[in-house]
């Protein structure tokens, strides 16, 4: 995965020089929850009820399980002013989550911090694993590596589930007990590619079907054998662990830092990065990915020109699918082309309905309706009305503003990883209204959260808490 800071430096319309991969871990005999680090607790958090209902919380990565990162019936938006800053000792790459009263974040350096949404206080924390330091990881920019991705809340058992890197070849599900951080189920993740060290875990977790979804790929230099990979495991933490590799020689990376995609129907989409193939025949790699809730394979889509996209490492899936409410999906990629495909009927290799320049794109977009508000890495966001089955470009914003989107309120909100930035755009203009200083640098993917009149953003040390209505 190559630092954005270092892409954007190469970046052009058809080609980055940006590297980044993902993939999943070998088998280890599960463990007992009791086997795990207990929790530090503090006094119980907020119920889910306390503050403002369902408007309020933020369960997964933008929000739900499509990945909307829209919330209606926010406040309007407004000036934006710092609530509060908590520093937590570690970085904070996936977006916070916040459920009634409790804000819950996840570290680098694998421990879990419940806080007060009121006022940042932290309530509980939780250490899940053994960070790995960057010289004894095979390649990487992360150090240590910890919990990267986006953690995800189960209301069926109020627990907080997270993935931790625990030490050179574990990666290891816990789900923690919102009210004190208590871990109450364990597993190790078997890597379906056999190949735990050279495999990191990026994209955010989904939840369907009482599992629990991972996605796997390479670290930034894209070392070693690893191959791409979706893993399903038990909520509960007791029964079989289901998985699909991608079926490339290797690479094919699932790394997107907005994780699978899982629509109404239950069925889950991924998108997948450069395979080690270059000609005929296809191998599975720079593709959109349908999966059934069991993980097998019932649509896959690619560019025709799939193998040139593998030779010049131009990931088709350095941004999860975009899944509208016509029931399209729209991938963009490293090459800056955008694809618009049926969701419910892939076609293969050169299936697309339309293909137009849209950007270079990293991360997840926010989508409202047939609108996709794209992440353009280094040139702005792009709203794309994907209506009648068609790309167009509605707005680009200024070229400052290219993080990973959330919508509500009538304005979108970004947080830019260099200038240390939080921006407010209006959604029918992309003109910037409004933007505030929130630290010196943040995150290569940060996204921010939105809870009723805050929006949280995830640091290089913790957690900022904005209000912006």
């Amino acid at each position: 995965m190559v630092p954005l800071r270092r892409a954007l430096a190469g970046i052009s319309v058809l080609a980055v020089a940006a590297a980044a991969a993902c993939s999943s871990p070998p088998g280890h005999p599960g463990r007992t929850p009791a086997a795990r680090p207990a929790a530090t607790s503090r006094p119980p958090a907020s119920s889910p009820a306390a503050v403002g209902g369902a408007s309020a919380d933020w369960p997964t990565y933008h929000q739900n399980a499509q990945r909307t990162g829209y919330v209606p019936g926010l406040p309007k938006a407004g000036p934006l002013s710092l609530a509060w800053s908590r520093s937590l000792g570690g970085e904070v790459a996936g977006q916070p989550l916040v459920i009634g009263g409790t804000v819950v974040a996840a570290t680098e350096e694998d421990t879990v911090y419940g806080l007060s949404r009121a006022s940042g206080k932290v309530l509980w924390r939780t250490s899940v694993g053994h960070p790995l330091p960057l010289a004894d990881q095979p390649c990487g920019n992360l150090d240590p590596l910890g919990i990267t991705s986006t953690p995800v809340y189960d209301p069926a058992d109020g627990l907080v589930y997270v993935v931790a890197q625990d030490g050179a070849a574990t990666h290891v599900l816990d789900g923690l007990r919102l009210s004190d951080g208590r871990v109450a189920v364990s597993r190790d993740i078997p890597a379906p590619d056999h190949e735990p060290v050279y495999d990191q875990q990026r994209g955010a977790l989904a939840l369907t079907d009482g599992h629990v979804y991972v996605v796997f790929g390479g670290h930034f230099g894209d070392c070693g054998p690893y191959i791409g990979s979706v893993v399903a495991v038990p909520a509960s933490g007791h029964g079989p662990i289901w998985s699909y590799r991608v079926p490339t020689p290797k690479q094919g990376g699932i790394w997107a830092a907005a994780g699978p995609v899982v629509a109404k129907s239950g069925t889950i989409y991924v998108s997948s990065g450069n395979g080690g193939r270059f000609r005929p025949p296809y191998d599975g790699s720079d593709s959109v990915i349908e999966l059934t809730p069991g993980l097998r394979r019932i649509g896959v889509f690619a560019p025709a020109n799939w193998a040139y996209l593998s030779q010049n490492d131009l990931d088709l899936g350095s941004m999860s699918p975009a899944l509208t409410s016509a029931g399209l999906i729209l991938q963009v990629g490293k090459s800056g082309v955008g694809y618009l495909m049926d969701a419910t009927r892939l076609r293969g290799v050169g299936g697309e309905l339309a293909q137009a320049p849209v950007c270079v794109a990293f991360g997840g977009a926010a989508i409202s309706g047939t609108t996709v508000y794209v992440p353009c890495f280094g040139s702005g966001l792009a709203a794309v009305d994907t209506a009648g089955d068609r790309i167009r470009i509605v707005w680009r914003s200024q070229d400052t503003v290219w993080g990973s989107p959330v919508l509500g309120g009538g304005a979108l909100f970004v947080a830019q990883p260099y200038d240390g930035n939080l921006y407010e755009v209006a959604a029918g203009t992309g003109r910037v209204t409004r933007d505030l200083h929130i630290a010196a640098r943040l995150p290569d993917f940060v996204s921010p959260s939105l809870s009723g009149a805050l929006v949280l953003v995830g640091t290089l040390d913790g957690v900022v808490a904005v209000r912006g209505a």
